[in-house]
């Protein structure tokens, strides 16, 4: 994470020190339910909790909100535990439980119930909801059962603390207000009855208290400063302080909320993981390809790289999705300075090299390590160093490597080409043969003066590749991992089944060769296989049977695929007529262009258009090469060519006021959830015409999304009710109006609305 980060939380926690608040002591808190494993937004929320503890010298504790004995499990438990202190986080002594505070709440909620604050409710909570409770736009109206005496409530809690009804018959809710416009508010549950055994608590306990009544007297009990929750708990945020005030605890916590991570080609819910888990979809919870960090931690992340993350992602209030790209940018920086470098042969194809004598075995060397590049302190000591790489004249090539009818601008082996074997020779193809259709070996010759893979006549412009002496390779499993689902934002639409998105070829298992040293690698030892991708050792290995998950490739491989399937005309930067032009194909790509979808994954409409254009072409590529850019070059190419182009156009613009480095800070307000696509819009123009940075002009008009469903909600009810016609049409079945009304509410809020709250919101209203 950055040395000295900032952002509304620790400017809150700063100015609650300087002004000596709370004592001028800083506690925080990460409270899970031990109801699952935790996952990347989870690590989100760790980072923010510790890492805010740490820097303002106070502590945060670890706290199991196990409030609901059906769901939790003491190895859940453990498996938090775990994963904490892997991330770097450590809590202490400060390790609690909500069930050690069972009897503390159960005596809080009698007092509610002497003062009038609570009563025990017969309604089925269901019934209650349906018929009471209201809607965002009607009053709630009271329970029958409002009205009983604090006698009779006391009598009835007390019956459902001594097991005298059954789950469900009876709950304890708060008396507050029906009318409210917080529908938390509206008599909430406090304690319902459960008659299942805790896993702490045995069965001495029938009742359980809900977790908005419970979580807020823990943070008071345990003398918390500053509740740092997700966005989701805004709405609670007014039930929270109630029940600060009516219980009348002497602690004060005070809760500020921040926007949860989401990425994309991801899911979230804990219950669609536990689905994945229990229906076989994926092995278990530390299935490299599952989101948690348990799977991270087998895939081979590391927690430096999920930390350098959540830190580029930055704390704010506003939700987004960010792009598992820039997660995966993360993990390569970090990997390539901490992995050794070896050859490993994912498809092998014999090559036999007819002028080198037969039964002969030379020793090459090859580095571990880049030049200049220091392992760190945690690299086995045979791997500081160079190694020895056997070189005969029968080896293995990937046979990706080679193509007996290659295409324009092949750079690696075919019939009468040259290439480099990496550290060894350079050798030519003289002939093919064929077993069943199929090449099955390929024959060269090599140039005996360019051991070390140093051309014997200075610099040569061919390709290279890599290899290894069959006789030597060791047999080693591969598991090529890949995203877990193939939509971006899997879910979201309610008429598709969700498990129709997994990706089918999100594992595939190769039998593959490696070096020697391979053999005998440790679990969670981690390689880079040179020209492939950086590799952990999978606990599933065994020694001489290693078994190695692909933690990431050295490109985006998924971006350089969807490149190839995207269509290869540039869409329209203007509205134009269409012409007998326009409907011609294509043209292939230019090398140029053609390097540009290859490196940075960008669509080939953009990568023509940024070809084409010197001024785009140029701002791009500093764009790129600012830090951080690298991983935003597929935004950074969309505000290029759908956005700025045009502006140029309409405007007779040639030349431009900013460079690549405020480009990327214009993206990364957009990626952080800081302003909707309207307002990256609308802060462009005003760069264009001012040159001014995109943050400053963010803050002078002070722009914002708008993310929370409290504000949005009474918009979408104000635009549902003038538009009954196109409700009305929708529940008909014509659902293509569905993007029509999120239009309206989009217009409605002046575009400042995010999208994908409101489309929820619209999808919950029309059902």
């Amino acid at each position: 994470m950055p040395d000295s980060p900032s952002d509304f939380i620790r400017d809150m926690v700063r100015a609650d020190v300087a002004a000596g608040k709370h004592g001028g002591k800083v506690v925080t808190r990460f409270p899970p339910e031990p109801n699952g494993h935790l996952h990347i937004g989870h690590a989100k929320a760790i980072c923010v909790d510790f890492g805010v503890a740490k820097e303002f010298g106070g502590r945060c504790h670890l706290r199991m909100d196990d409030t609901n004995p059906t769901t939790e499990d003491v190895s859940y438990v453990e498996a938090i535990k775990r994963d904490v202190k892997w991330l770097g986080f450590d809590w202490g002594e400060h390790l609690y439980y909500a069930s050690d505070y069972f009897q503390r709440f159960y005596d809080l909620a009698e007092k509610l119930v002497e003062r009038g604050r609570a009563y025990v409710c017969d309604l089925p909570d269901e019934e209650f909801g349906r018929s009471y409770r209201g809607t965002i736009t009607e009053a709630g109206k009271d329970s029958p059962y409002r009205t009983r005496t604090p006698a009779e409530n006391l009598e009835l809690f007390r019956g459902m603390r001594d097991g005298k009804f059954k789950d469900g018959e009876k709950v304890l809710r708060a008396k507050i207000d029906m009318s409210s416009p917080n529908m938390k508010m509206r008599d909430p549950p406090l304690v319902r009855i459960k008659h299942a055994h805790h896993y702490r608590t045995g069965d001495s306990w029938c009742i359980y208290p809900l977790y908005d009544y419970a979580h807020c007297l823990e943070d008071s009990f345990e003398g918390v400063t500053h509740s740092l929750c997700t966005m989701e708990f805004e709405s609670a945020r007014e039930l929270y302080d109630w029940v600060i005030s009516a219980t009348e605890v002497p602690h004060v916590p005070q809760q500020t909320e921040f926007a949860r991570l989401n990425l994309t080609y991801t899911v979230m819910s804990k219950r669609r993981l536990l689905q994945l888990v229990e229906q076989k979809r994926v092995s278990d919870w530390d299935d490299p390809r599952m989101p948690t960090i348990a799977g991270f931690r087998r895939r081979g992340y590391t927690p430096e790289s999920i930390r350098d993350f959540i830190g580029r992602v930055g704390v704010a209030k506003n939700l987004s999705t960010v792009d598992v790209a820039l997660l995966e940018s993360c993990v390569r920086d970090d990997l390539d300075r901490r992995s050794p470098r070896v050859m490993c042969i994912l498809k092998p194809l014999e090559l036999v090299i007819e002028s080198f004598p037969e039964n002969e075995v030379e020793e090459l060397e090859a580095p571990h390590w880049p030049a200049g590049t220091e392992p760190g302190a945690d690299i086995a000591e045979n791997l500081r160093g160079s190694r020895k790489l056997p070189f005969s004249r029968t080896l293995l090539i990937d046979r990706d490597d080679f193509a007996e009818d290659p295409p324009a601008g092949w750079k690696r082996l075919a019939p009468g080409r040259e290439v480099r074997l990496r550290h060894g020779y350079f050798v030519t193809c003289t002939r093919v043969e064929h077993e069943g259709g199929q090449v099955s070996r390929v024959i060269c010759t090599h140039d005996p003066a360019t051991r070390g893979g140093i051309a014997s006549d200075g610099a040569k412009n061919v390709g290279t590749i890599h290899w290894l002496s069959a006789a030597h390779a060791k047999d080693v499993e591969v598991r090529v991992y890949d995203r877990l689902f193939t939509t971006e934002n899997p879910g979201s639409d309610e008429s598709t089944d969700w498990l129709l998105e997994l990706n089918p070829a999100s594992l595939t298992v190769v039998r593959a060769k490696g070096e020697p040293c391979l053999a005998q690698a440790e679990p969670s030892a981690r390689f880079q296989f040179e020209r492939v991708g950086f590799f952990t050792a999978d606990p599933d290995g065994k020694p001489g049977a290693p078994v190695f998950n692909r933690t990431v490739a050295l490109k985006d491989a998924w971006a350089r695929q969807t490149a190839k399937a995207a269509p290869t005309k540039a869409a329209p930067l203007v509205s134009q007529p269409a012409t007998t032009e326009d409907k011609k194909p294509a043209a292939p790509l230019s090398p140029e262009a053609n390097a540009l979808v290859t490196a940075h994954g960008v669509t080939a409409g953009e990568a023509r258009v940024l070809v084409q254009d010197a001024v785009l072409g140029a701002l791009f590529a500093a764009a790129v090469a600012a830090p951080e850019g690298e991983a935003l070059a597929k935004q950074i190419a969309s505000v290029l060519v759908n956005d700025l182009l045009g502006e140029m156009r309409a405007k007779k613009i040639d030349a431009l006021p900013f460079d690549g480095k405020a480009l990327v800070e214009l993206v990364q307000l957009g990626q952080a959830g800081t302003i909707s696509t309207k307002q990256s819009k609308d802060v462009l123009a005003e760069m264009i015409a001012s040159g001014k940075p995109a943050r400053a002009i963010v803050e002078a008009k002070g722009m914002k999304q708008i993310a929370s469903a409290d504000a949005l909600g009474p918009i979408v009810d104000q635009v549902l009710l003038a538009n009954a016609d196109v409700v009305a049409r929708y529940r008909g079945g014509n659902v293509n109006v569905f993007g029509a009304i999120v239009g309206l509410v989009m217009k409605q809020t002046k575009g400042q609305g995010n999208p994908k709250v409101i489309a929820d919101l619209v999808k919950e209203k029309l059902a």
